[in-house]
């Protein structure tokens, strides 16, 4: 299939096979090697490189796990188009040479590209920014540094001033592409709408379905996987959008977990604070909320936290609607509620007062998977549990509530011995496994001491796992 897309200004055209990376295409045709091929699975971040849809702001992205078909019509700089046309270094390049923050060099253009980035939309959240780059012999402190010395610097006039999509035929020659990929490809679609994804998805009901490509994109990398047929969904903008009305907020199936966090961040804190600890800048940047829900994950941090909301999952087959209870959709591992043909279009929360706290348990604190991640909507009035919605990742074949435990708390005064009378319920919703993570006796001590937690964070005690005391 061919795609046009921007690299480092330049208009590109390339012939390629649809699940062809960013990385081996730049490594082995392109001739810039300066990205570099770590993990090849999106977690160590020496492949970052900075990529502009028309009307957005940059994202720093992993190049290992993006297809393509994904850069269709965007714009890609690589660290070899960091600097300006003379040869004058970036801002974070030249304080990483100033601060010492690269050894041996090898992770240090993703590092590099991370910072850019941040540096361009204003970031100053430098663990954030780094949390998906990992350094293993300079150590961070140098690297911190860097970040924040070269922050009170502008935005070069080559970043913030390029011309990137103004060139007219640049345009029509993507916008081209975009209409006739369907017909030209047939077993490959780029579709620019809902519509037409449901239109060719009846056709094809076997497809994949190409997102943010976070999980389908290992598929390739590490499971070598031959994917046929395929759409790629980064043009269909109403899947995109997130609606807010009296009661509540709709999020399309399109939106990134980095759009979707300061919405939950402002109704939700907690969630907000569990977004922020999902994976990685690079990972959120293209990650879907639709894709967190559709790959059924047993440990997906979304799910548990939006069941515990009585979120409503919208899916859509051809010209036919349905919604259900979010909780419902997840039947078995590996097994979902969705038909042949049909896709998940939305996901909605219906408005309420916020009671909601999330915990994510795992060996890192950020960029890591969850061991157990458990999320408590519980409501308590005039001293006693009014509803209680609880939903864990981690701790059963798929997202589950844990009906026996709210069971063993509603109508019951909020106390020590309510919340002990408790816990032995865990052991009847749950029967978890042990694993590389963790051992399922772990899972559930550590369940039931999130609700300790939970009850402790509600009646006023200190709580926090990161506070430092003497």
């Amino acid at each position: 299939m061919e795609i046009t897309f921007l690299l480092n200004g330049e208009t590109v055209e390339v012939q390629t096979a649809p699940t062809r990376t960013l990385l081996d295409w730049l490594r082995e045709e392109s001739g810039l090697s300066g990205t570099k091929e770590g993990c090849n699975e999106g977690d160590c971040g020496a492949c970052t490189v900075m990529v502009t849809a028309p009307g957005e702001a940059p994202r720093s992205l992993n190049a290992c796990i993006l297809f393509l078909p994904q850069l269709a019509g965007k714009a890609v700089r690589t660290v070899e188009g960091l600097q300006g046309p003379d040869g004058t270094l970036h801002p974070v390049q030249e304080a990483m040479i100033t601060h010492h923050g690269s050894q041996c060099g090898f992770c240090t253009p993703g590092i590099v590209m991370s910072l850019a980035t941040g540096h361009t939309n204003g970031q100053t959240d430098h663990d954030d920014l780094l949390a998906g780059n990992l350094c293993r012999c300079t150590g961070y402190a140098p690297i911190v540094r860097s970040a924040e010395a070269a922050g009170s610097a502008p935005v070069p006039e080559w970043i913030s001033g390029a011309p990137e999509f103004s060139d007219a035929a640049f345009t029509g020659r993507h916008q081209e592409r975009q209409r006739s990929s369907a017909q030209e490809e047939g077993a490959v679609a780029r579709p620019s709408s809902s519509d037409e994804l449901a239109a060719w998805y009846m056709a094809h009901p076997d497809a994949t379905l190409v997102a943010g490509a976070t999980d389908v994109g290992l598929w390739v990398t590490k499971g070598l996987r031959e994917l046929s047929p395929l759409a790629f969904l980064a043009g269909c903008e109403d899947l995109r959008q997130i609606e807010t009305t009296e009661d509540g907020v709709r999020i399309g199936a399109m939106v990134t977990i980095d759009d979707m966090r300061p919405v939950m961040a402002e109704r939700h804190p907690s969630f907000g604070e569990l977004l922020r600890r999902f994976a990685s800048v690079q990972v959120r940047g293209a990650a879907t909320i639709g894709g967190n829900i559709a790959n059924g994950s047993p440990i997906g941090d979304c799910p548990p936290a939006l069941i515990a909301l009585g979120a409503t999952l919208h899916l859509r087959k051809g010209d036919t609607r349905r919604s259900l209870p979010l909780e419902d959709f997840f039947v078995a591992y590996g097994k979902q509620d969705r038909r042949q043909g049909e896709f998940v279009e939305a996901v909605s929360i219906p408005n309420q007062p916020d009671t909601l706290r999330c915990y994510k348990l795992s060996k890192r604190f950020d960029q890591d998977i969850s061991a157990v991640c458990g999320c408590f909507n519980i409501n308590v009035a005039n001293g006693s549990v009014a509803t209680a919605r609880i939903a864990f990742g981690g701790m059963a074949a798929t997202p589950k509530r844990a009906r026996a435990v709210e069971e063993a708390l509603v109508g019951r005064t909020w106390s020590d011995e309510t919340v002990s009378a408790a816990l032995p319920a865990f052991a009847e919703d749950y029967t978890p496994i042990s694993d590389m993570r963790a051992s399922a006796e772990y899972r559930l001590e550590a369940a039931g001491n999130m609700l300790r937690r939970f009850h402790a964070e509600t009646t006023g005690l200190a709580t926090d796992v990161l506070a430092v005391r003497p």
